[in-house]
C-alpha cells in the first residue's frame, strides 16, 4: 500500500496575508477598545482617554477598518471584537439624553439670541465685533478675550447697544466678557485659572424674567492637566446644582473643552437639569474646534447650556477668522414654567 495515501491531512496554517491582516486589526482595536470602554464606564480615566474621548465618533472608522480585516483575516475572535467595539461605540455617539424630549411648560414670555465666541487669545475681536453688529444678539459670552479684546469692546461697542456688561479682564486666554442688552446684577461667578464671570440678567428689566448667567471655559485637558481640567469642571457642576436650586431660570455659554462623550460633562448636564442647544437641535456633533479642519471633522466643545424653561428655536455656528473655534448663535424662547 502506498504509505502517502494514509498520511494524515497537514493541520490548518493561515497564510502570511491572513495573519497580517488578523494582527492589524488587533492593533486598530485596542485605542477604541479602551476609549469605549471608559465611556461606558462612564469615566474620562486617564491620558490618552480624556482626549481621545473628544472625538469618540471618529474612531468608528478604525473600528470598521478592523471589522473588514478580521473578516478578511477569517479571525472569528477579532469579528466578534469589532462589532463589539462599534456596538458600544455606535451606542454612545446618540446624543446624550436628559429629557431631550420634553417640552418647556408653560407660554413663551420672551425671545433671546445668545452669541457665544472664543476669539483665541483676542485674535478674532474684529470678527466678533462685526458679527454682533450684524446678528445684534442680546447676550455675548467672550473667552479668551486678552487686554486688547476688553479694550476694543469698550471702545467699538456701542454702550447704547450693550450698556450692560460684566468683563473680566485677563492675559492672552485667561479673559471673559459678557455683554447684555439686558440689566445685568453682580453674581459670585466661578473662580478658576481662566475667568468665568456671572451675573443676573433681568430681561425687559422685570424680575419675574430675571435668568442665571455663567460663562464657562475650564482649563483643556492637555496631557498633564487633566487634573485641572476635572477640578474645573466639577466647580461648573457645583454652580449648575446651585443655581438648580433657585426660583430663576438657567444659561452656561462658553468653551467647555468637553463633549457629551466626558464624564464630567454630562455630570455638569445632569445636576442642573441642563439640556444642549445644539443636541436639542439635532446637530450634537457639528464641530466647533479645531475650524483648521472642515467640517465634519472636529470635535463640538463649545455649547448653549439651558435649564427646561427654554426651547430652542435655532442654532447657527459661525465661522469667524483669525480663532481656532466656531462660534454658536442661539435663539431661545423663555417659558412662563410657574
Amino acid at each position: 500500500m502506498d504509505s502517502a495515501a494514509v498520511t494524515p491531512d497537514a493541520p490548518f496554517r493561515p497564510s502570511g496575508t491572513r495573519r497580517a491582516a488578523a494582527g492589524l486589526c488587533g492593533l486598530l482595536l485596542l485605542v477604541p477598545s479602551l476609549v469605549a470602554a471608559c465611556r461606558a464606564a462612564d469615566t474620562d480615566g486617564i491620558t490618552p482617554v480624556p482626549q481621545l474621548l473628544a472625538f469618540l465618533p471618529w474612531l468608528l472608522l478604525p473600528a470598521g477598518a478592523a471589522l473588514l480585516l478580521a473578516v478578511l483575516g477569517r479571525w472569528r475572535t477579532g469579528i466578534v471584537w469589532a462589532i463589539a467595539v462599534l456596538a458600544v461605540t455606535g451606542w454612545y455617539v446618540r446624543p446624550y439624553d436628559t429629557g431631550l424630549t420634553d417640552n418647556p411648560p408653560g407660554p413663551v414670555v420672551a425671545r433671546l439670541t445668545v452669541l457665544t465666541s472664543n476669539v483665541e487669545f483676542g485674535n478674532a475681536t474684529g470678527e466678533l465685533l462685526a458679527a454682533i453688529r450684524r446678528e445684534e444678539p442680546d447676550l455675548v459670552f467672550v473667552q479668551e478675550c486678552d487686554p486688547a479684546c476688553s479694550a476694543a469692546l469698550a471702545a467699538e461697542l456701542s454702550r447704547t447697544d450693550y450698556p450692560h456688561r460684566n468683563i473680566v479682564e485677563g492675559d492672552a486666554a485667561s479673559g471673559s466678557a459678557i455683554l447684555s442688552k439686558h440689566p445685568l446684577r453682580p453674581a459670585p461667578g466661578i473662580p478658576t485659572t481662566l475667568a468665568m464671570p456671572g451675573s443676573v440678567a433681568v430681561l425687559g428689566g422685570r424680575e419675574d424674567r430675571a435668568i442665571n448667567l455663567q460663562l464657562a471655559h475650564p482649563l483643556p485637558p492637555v496631557p498633564n492637566g487633566v487634573d485641572d481640567w476635572q477640578q474645573d469642571l466639577q466647580q461648573v457642576r457645583t454652580y449648575a446644582e446651585g443655581a438648580a436650586t433657585t426660583d430663576r431660570p438657567t444659561l452656561i455659554a462658553g468653551d467647555f473643552n468637553a463633549t457629551q462623550d466626558h464624564a464630567a460633562f454630562r455630570r455638569i448636564l445632569d445636576a442642573g437639569g441642563l439640556r444642549d442647544s445644539a443636541t436639542l437641535v439635532g446637530a450634537a456633533h457639528t464641530p466647533t474646534w479645531p475650524t483648521s479642519v472642515r467640517r465634519p471633522l472636529g470635535t463640538q466643545i463649545d455649547h448653549v447650556l439651558i435649564s427646561k424653561e427654554f426651547s430652542v428655536r435655532k442654532v447657527r455656528f459661525l465661522e469667524l477668522e483669525n480663532t481656532d473655534h466656531r462660534s454658536l448663535l442661539v435663539e431661545l424662547e423663555l417659558h412662563d414654567a410657574r
